[in-house]
């Protein structure tokens, strides 16, 4: 046949229109066809009896077609669309839908139908067809994630108007969600939203579904990934398997691209006024539960909510007894005072690493030091405010501890690394409510020097027992060598109300003389 003529998808969908009792002039709103030609084809379809009953078969359609129809293609007035052609193809050149291709043009004063934006688009498109396969999986499987910009909102701390992005996990089988708003997209944040997901949903897939974001993945290859250390720190603590997508391929977790983080712009977020993230994130999980749980989904043509309540719920794997602690690794080199930094505080490692990098985890409750080859080497404390120093006195070198000033949280640390009896014998002495023993404190621990820790732990063990609890006692059964004995006669009894009080003698010798490290 000579010519061109329209496709026959379209003749159903005029058909469509013309059985309906729509007027030329809608048809051309709707439909874009010139309102003679959709005259044409309607006498055209009355001369046939297309505009009641059953329509042909297609196949029969269009030999009616060929047989009854000029072979010439009849005029068609030029689309509406025609004139924001370069807008349109720079908004699908960003994945934008029709719709909101649609809302850009009215914007600029377009007033065409959505067919009419539908057509143009599909004009541009590729002709070859983008052929995928799609993969199911069993209850309990597998969760995808996904992060996606989510516009801005209000942070309740500041008052500011920040970027947020949405994080989302699907369960693949139910496509029940998890939606959170979150201000970044850093690691402690990556772990905590991992960690509310698995919560929420009461559970934790077999498998995680992830891009290649720099939280989980430090070395994107799509046959060896380098997973970042800390996540799978997380997945072991959890018990679910990282799967990494292949590099730029969206379409592998295309169950949380499209029907989880653009579900969300375009259904909860659509139309939102701006609001605080924290009352955001309130909505948005009563909408996971309601809107987006209760509608019937697209492709399986079943309610999520319902899906993962009767069958997804039970297959998923249990949660830990604990949940995981938010946990992040971090390289730091050992500075020759003996510090490496860590989250703007300092803390003590082992004096023969000094220039070494190593290996830093910090927990919500404490940090551990490890060398490059993961070798325990420190653990302390979490500092509670920046600038803030946490030694443990035998890290340092022992020909710099003479010069050093011990505090009263150091003398413990040193306490507690000679033994127990000292730890409670240096405890008493600082725990004294009238007089500050610190000084005392530091000369008795300099005598591990001297006598070395077996010793000096022996020798706090018997002034203990005894009841007598000064430097002065501990020195003299030292130097009497009565730490190994059972018995302290040489040490004279003190009576209760004497007890932690110097005399005046050695008090003024204290003051005339200054401090003395004998």
């Amino acid at each position: 046949m000579a010519g061109t003529r329209k496709k026959i998808v379209d003749i159903y969908a005029l058909l469509q229109h013309l059985r309906a009792g729509a007027s030329n002039r809608g048809i051309k709103r709707d439909l874009g066809i010139d309102r003679r030609t959709a005259q044409k084809y309607r006498e055209w379809a009355e001369e046939y009896g297309l505009l009641n009953g059953t329509l042909p078969p297609i196949e029969e359609l269009y030999q009616l077609l060929e047989e009854t129809m000029p072979t010439k293609q009849p005029p068609q007035s030029q689309s509406t669309v025609e004139p924001y052609r370069k807008l349109v193809i720079k908004l699908r050149e960003q994945d934008v839908e029709v719709s909101a291709i649609k809302a850009r043009l009215e914007e600029r004063g377009f007033r065409g139908s959505y067919m009419a934006v539908w057509r143009f688009v599909q004009q541009l498109e590729p002709t070859e067809p983008d052929v995928t396969v799609r993969v199911e999986t069993a209850p309990g499987e597998e969760a995808q994630v996904d992060f996606g910009y989510a516009g801005r909102m209000i942070d309740p701390a500041t008052g500011e108007i920040r970027k947020t992005w949405a994080f989302v996990m699907t369960l693949s089988w139910s496509r029940h969600q998890y939606v959170e708003f979150v201000f970044n997209q850093k690691i402690p944040t990556w772990l905590r939203l991992h960690r509310n997901a698995f919560a929420f949903l009461g559970g934790v897939p077999r498998r995680v579904v992830i891009d290649n974001l720099k939280a989980g993945i430090t070395q994107a290859c799509w046959d060896d990934p380098e997973v970042q250390v800390t996540y799978r720190e997380c997945a072991e603590h959890y018990g679910f398997l990282i799967a990494p997508c292949k590099p730029k391929t969206p379409q592998h977790k295309g169950k949380v691209e499209k029907g989880g983080v653009h579900y969300v712009k375009r259904n909860f977020l659509g139309g939102r006024e701006m609001t605080t993230i924290t009352q955001t994130n309130q909505d948005v999980k009563v909408w996971c539960l309601t809107t987006a749980g209760q509608r019937t989904h697209g492709t399986t043509r079943k309610q999520p909510l319902v899906q993962f309540e009767t069958v997804e719920k039970a297959a998923l794997q249990p949660l830990p007894e604990t949940p995981y602690d938010l946990a992040v690794w971090k390289q730091a080199k050992l500075h020759r005072d003996c510090y490496v930094v860590f989250d703007n505080a300092y803390y003590s490692a082992p004096f023969r690493l000094v220039g070494q990098k190593l290996r830093v985890r910090g927990g919500s409750q404490e940090v551990r030091l490890y060398t490059s080859d993961y070798q325990l080497v420190a653990t302390h404390e979490r500092a509670i405010e920046p600038g803030q120093r946490i030694t443990n006195p035998a890290h340092l070198p022992p020909d710099k501890l003479p010069g050093l000033v011990l505090d009263r949280e150091a003398c413990q640390t040193v306490a507690a690394d000679i033994g127990m009896a000292t730890t409670a014998l240096v405890g008493r002495l600082l725990a004294d409510p009238v007089v500050d023993r610190l000084s005392m404190v530091r000369r008795l621990l300099r005598l591990r020097e001297q006598v070395g820790d077996e010793r000096l732990e022996a020798a706090c063990d018997r002034a203990l027992r005894f009841d007598e609890v000064s430097y002065k006692t501990v020195k003299r059964i030292l130097g009497q060598g009565l730490e190994s004995e059972g018995a302290v006669a040489a040490v004279p009894e003190v009576p209760p109300a004497q007890r932690f009080v110097r005399g005046a003698q050695e008090l003024l010798g204290h003051l005339w003389s200054g401090p003395s490290w004998n």
